[in-house]
């Protein structure tokens, strides 16, 4: 096996931003395959595998594809795994951990299947080897992905190991943050692109906005990683890397240097003092501490600047009876807040709780569905018009779709 191979590479998404990725992966010169709802495929070597961890926004994982076979159990899934070239893979003193989802007759226990999984690796290398290389939990070094349905088995080369959504500038979480992936694509939605203001009220450990500013500036977000899977194999180009890095640091210091571009204002507020400190914490740990402005105050004293813009909120949506009841008054507070101060922008609120945001009592323009894990969500899409509704649409649409990339 070589670095040049082309093989098809799975990139993983969430449940709804398949579209999205697609615009991105397009975005970058690469012809997609095909696309399901939680991922998309393409035809490419590692170092179109590696391009993708360095740029991909709204991603998970970066998966080659090794081998794909019938698998009547786990003994012949041995034997099949067997038979890819790990020497040329993995080095003699290297790690590996194996992952994997199960959905077969066969066999119920996915743990088990790993460890055939591990054993055949081994045993091929100390077979052409004499190494046995170790293996574990973590995901921070070389790693392995199995998928068996049925009767078929699929055997991946994760490129990524940790998802590419942990950007690792969220230092501090806070409290029920988003992920990255799920942020940017809240914020591509919205059709945000840093031309105009962004306002984020309750910004909570800071995701919305940071992954606005990283859009806005065209920072690329794998910069923001020192460390991916692929690192870890005997097909690693390092000078290819060093290549892409260096082109990507060039790119994104002519957009988002403190000396070049700026984008239209970034304004971000949360109640609690400590969460804001933690929020440009993270947004310093990003780099883009200097395109945010912070702010500690209740979300309905933020201050909207004069003119149109986005406004984008992620209230809690409550997970027990007194918490919705509590809730409530908030939603209603929300709906107030964007009658009465934010007239000639366009706001984006998202939810899991379609009950509450009946409490903000303005009709939406759009409501695009998005899951929060296993959580099904609502971006909920409101037109506030200045002046009366004919007024309004004399002038350019706001952009509903999501750009690409």
């Amino acid at each position: 096996m070589k670095t040049t191979d082309k093989r098809t590479i799975l990139i993983t998404c969430g449940r709804g931003l398949a579209d999205l990725l697609r615009q991105e992966v397009e975005a970058l010169g690469f012809a997609v395959d095909s696309a399901h709802e939680t991922g998309v495929e393409i035809t490419g070597d590692l170092t179109a595998a590696m391009r993708l961890n360095l740029h991909l926004r709204t991603a998970f994982n970066v998966l080659v594809l090794l081998a794909r076979f019938e698998c009547r159990g786990p003994d012949h899934l041995y034997i099949q795994v067997g038979r890819i070239p790990w020497e040329d893979i993995l080095p003699t003193d290297g790690y590996v951990c194996v992952v994997g989802r199960v959905d077969t007759p066969t066999i119920k226990n996915t743990m088990y299947a790993n460890l055939k999984i591990k054993d055949a690796i081994a045993d091929r290398m100390v077979q052409k080897t004499g190494c046995r290389p170790d293996s574990g939990k973590d995901r921070d070094r070389a790693v392995v992905q199995a998928y068996w349905k049925g009767d078929q088995c699929w055997i991946y080369l994760n490129t990524s190991g940790r998802k590419i959504s942990d950007r690792q500038y969220r230092r501090i979480p806070c409290q029920a943050p988003l992920r990255e992936s799920l942020a940017a694509a809240i914020i591509l939605t919205a059709g945000y692109d840093g031309s105009e203001t962004l306002v984020c009220p309750m910004c909570g450990s800071g995701t919305l906005p940071i992954e606005a500013a990283l859009i806005a500036s065209r920072r690329v977000p794998g910069l923001l990683r020192t460390n991916f899977a692929f690192m870890h194999t005997t097909l690693y180009d390092e000078a290819a890397w060093q290549g892409m890095r260096a082109e990507a640091l060039r790119q994104s210091k002519k957009r988002g240097g403190k000396a070049g571009f700026r984008p239209a204002r970034i304004l971000a507020t949360d109640i609690d003092a400590s969460v804001v400190a933690a929020a440009q914490r993270n947004a310093q740990t990003a780099g883009v501490d200097h395109l945010i402005e912070f702010g500690v105050c209740d979300f309905a004293d933020t201050e909207i600047p004069e003119g149109e813009g986005i406004v984008v909120m992620n209230p809690e949506y409550g997970m027990r009876l007194g918490d919705i009841e509590a809730l409530k008054q908030t939603y209603q507070r929300i709906g107030d807040f964007l009658k009465q101060k934010c007239a000639g922008y366009t706001a984006f609120i998202f939810t899991g709780n379609p009950e509450l945001s009946k409490k903000i009592g303005l009709r939406t323009s759009r409501r695009i569905p998005f899951f929060n894990g296993d959580i099904e969500c609502r971006l909920l899409k409101y037109e506030l018009y200045s002046g009366t509704r004919k007024h309004y649409a004399d002038k350019p649409n706001t952009p509903t779709d999501p750009p690409a990339g």
